[in-house]
């Protein structure tokens, strides 16, 4: 067939995909005009100027220092850093409790698997909102006040004004322990690819596994010991009605990681049992025929094969799990949407702040998406 031809029968698709494009541009632009016209009528102006005025916004829980005389920018960059703050912590012990949590579902003790089930079914067909309810207005309500604090460890209270903690305060020699602390990280990942090579040319690997975790704890804490014990801790003490010094994470903070957690814990966890069950059954009967222990047979049979199946569906939930963080505005916590919502209520600016919504969401989501693709890339069983 000719080159002609060939273009003759594409040209009816090339000039409808020209069509459809052009009505979304001409959409788009009437869109743009309207809502400017929109704007002009009410007095709204557009931009973001407002971003550097004086804000006046009062926020009681915010990773670095920040007052009310601050700007309208620097405020939604305090909500910004809160919700990704949540949301890593929230990444990382849901992801803990949803391992635990699959592994329960398939155990052979009939009591620890009732308890996964249970423990998915009921969390999963619960909204989260009403979970973060439940966490803030019965759990932590429920807690005593500052005079009877808990007392789980040495320093350590939880009341309903939070929980309390030592705050560690570096000293001069702490920079030699992140030094020792980057140099074992280094050695860590010369030793992974030493041992998958000599695990790919002879079929025996080095206890990487455990020379890392010793040489990660050992050489920092080595330093830690020569260098003086350069940390001090600056530890709550009730004064009062209330505790002073150390650092607080606050009820609410408190509520919506426990209900982030809980609730996206289900999920992964049913996406670890199902990556369990999809392994072969053969492999399982000749992990047992060479005399391998369960727990062994756990870690380097099952669970390996396991992260191929459920890394694409548990980076779904890692997205959702960021995105479910914007109900924090439900219980109080100054989160990005809550900050964001009290700047429209006072400048009308909606489309400049929800725009800075999107656009911080989506960002984050990106990444997350990008960092666990190339993670499922390095898990994937390599055809030979």
């Amino acid at each position: 067939m000719s080159p002609t031809s060939d273009f003759k029968n594409q040209l009816p698709v090339i000039l409808m995909q020209t069509l459809v494009i052009g009505v979304v541009i001409y959409m788009a632009l009437q869109l743009f005009y309207n809502t400017q016209a929109n704007l002009e009528a009410r007095n709204i102006a557009s931009g973001f100027g407002f971003m550097s005025v004086e804000g006046g916004l009062p926020i009681n829980d915010t990773l670095l220092p920040y007052e009310p005389a601050d700007t309208y920018g620097y405020a939604f960059l305090m909500g910004a850093l809160n919700t990704i703050f949540v949301s890593i912590i929230a990444i990382v012990l849901s992801t803990i409790l949803g391992i635990i949590v699959g592994c329960a579902r398939v155990s052979s003790n009939w009591l620890v698997a009732k308890i996964g089930a249970v423990y998915v079914e009921t969390l999963r067909n619960i909204p989260l909102l009403l979970t973060l309810f439940f966490c803030y207005s019965v759990v932590i309500v429920s807690l005593p006040h500052p005079r009877k604090s808990l007392v789980p460890f040495e320093d350590i209270f939880i009341n309903n004004r939070g929980i309390f903690l030592p705050r560690p305060e570096c000293q001069d020699g702490m920079t030699w322990v992140f030094i020792a602390l980057a140099i074992a990280i280094i050695v860590s990942i010369g030793i992974f690819r030493s041992s998958k090579q000599r695990r790919d040319t002879t079929g025996k690997g080095l206890p990487s596994g455990w020379m890392t975790l010793a040489l990660c704890i050992g050489l920092p804490g080595l330093t830690y010991f020569l260098a003086g014990q350069p940390v001090t801790f600056d530890i709550p003490v009730l004064k009062g009605f209330n505790f002073k010094g150390g650092m607080v994470l606050r009820p609410e903070f408190s509520a919506l990681l426990f209900g982030l957690v809980l609730y996206t814990a289900a999920f992964i966890g049913e996406n670890v049992r199902s990556g369990i069950q999809s392994v072969n059954k053969g492999q399982l009967d000749a992990a047992k025929a060479l005399g391998l222990k369960p727990s062994l047979i756990m870690r380097k049979v099952i669970l390996p094969q396991t992260l191929r199946v459920c890394i694409p569906a548990t980076t779904n939930d890692y997205a959702s799990l960021v995105k479910n963080s914007s109900l924090a505005v439900a219980i109080g916590y100054p989160d990005m949407v809550s900050v964001g919502g009290t700047i429209i209520g006072q400048n009308d600016q909606a489309i400049e702040v929800i725009g800075l919504w999107m656009a911080v969401y989506l960002s984050i989501n990106l990444l997350i998406s990008l960092g666990m693709n190339w993670f499922n890339s390095k898990v994937q069983m390599v055809e030979r």
